[in-house]
């Protein structure tokens, strides 16, 4: 889904777009460009970008009218597809993508929030004291918030949903019957920049976190909001306390995760996983359905369907018990 958030000041014209970011060196016929989007979401009229072979099979197929890629990559695009060529592809689509969204980079505090007694949720949601609504916030029937809470900007939240204190939510829509824990927060940046010697350039993140129907988060744990796509918590998932989800992350239907779990960037899990707790998952990895992860585990590699691993780096959990007898 589209960011229903963050403002699009777009559009813009591609030439101009590329003189922005100092990419002038290339040129095309004029034509607008209405926004940037990752591979799978983009469409005719957007630009996207393509950095690892690791997304060759979305690069074949993907609607966007331009595409930021290498020279040992722009093979794999599609013909309707006009290569933008760079060595740098991440830090201009991150570039393009503050252009686009100007307001996405920083998080700083809500200066729209005020005490919940001063809005109409004053009799409709039960709630501690210290509540605090932002802008733009909608919630649903038979709700409650603890204490010291900030629903800030930009959220949504369904019915008969129960957040703790201390926490803080922005940028998130939250499904039915969903419970987050004391002192979660849920929605701010994820962590994406690139080095400089004298100052890092920040990667705007316009995607939000949605979290399913009946899911429930443990306390203290963090989940980011995307970059350019959204992080999603599926239906039913659970998770134990002080667990981190990094930008983009995909958690299947009926999960099971463990405390201090922490999930690197761009990874997706299917249904029904299990992992225990301090496991580690890198970013940009495949876990399949059924799949179940020792504790302690440290997955680098897609994980098929079924499997059962342990160890680091996370192997076939026969094979692991056999070489540490």
């Amino acid at each position: 889904m589209s960011n229903p958030f963050f403002k699009n000041t777009g559009p813009y014209e591609i030439n101009d777009l590329l003189k922005l970011i100092n990419l002038d060196n290339q040129s095309f016929p004029t034509e607008k460009i209405f926004d940037i989007k990752d591979l799978n979401s983009a469409k005719n009229g957007e630009i996207t970008f393509f950095h690892s072979k690791k997304y060759n099979d979305l690069a074949k197929i993907t609607k966007a009218s331009y595409c930021l890629t290498t020279e040992n990559l722009k093979s794999f695009l599609p013909t309707n597809c006009k290569l933008v060529i760079t060595d740098k592809v991440l830090l201009h689509t991150a570039k393009i993508t503050k252009i686009f969204y100007p307001d996405s980079v920083n998080d700083n505090y809500d200066n729209t929030a005020v005490e919940i007694d001063q809005t109409v949720y004053k009799n409709k949601v039960k709630h501690g004291k210290n509540v605090l609504i932002g802008k733009n916030v909608k919630i649903g029937a038979n709700c409650l918030i603890g204490h010291n809470s900030i629903i800030e900007r930009n959220v949504s939240i369904g019915d008969n949903c129960s957040i703790g204190s201390n926490v803080i939510i922005r940028n998130s829509i939250i499904k039915n019957n969903v419970h987050i824990l004391d002192s979660c927060v849920v929605g701010k940046k994820g962590f994406g920049f690139f080095p400089d010697k004298n100052s890092n350039f920040r990667y705007p993140q316009v995607g939000i976190v949605i979290i399913e129907d009946n899911a429930e988060i443990g306390c203290g744990s963090t989940i980011d909001r995307g970059s350019l796509s959204n992080t999603i918590i599926g239906k039913n998932t659970y998770l134990d306390n002080q667990i981190h989800i990094a930008h983009n992350v995909k958690i299947g239907e009926n999960c099971i995760i463990a405390g201090q779990v922490g999930f690197a960037g761009s990874s997706t899990l299917g249904n029904n996983v299990m992992i225990g707790g301090q496991a580690g998952i890198s970013g940009h990895l495949k876990i399949g359905n059924n799949v179940q992860i020792g504790g302690g585990s440290g997955v680098i590699k897609n994980i098929p369907d079924n499997s059962k691993v342990m160890g680091y780096p996370a192997r076939d959990l026969k094979n692991f018990i056999r070489e540490n007898k």
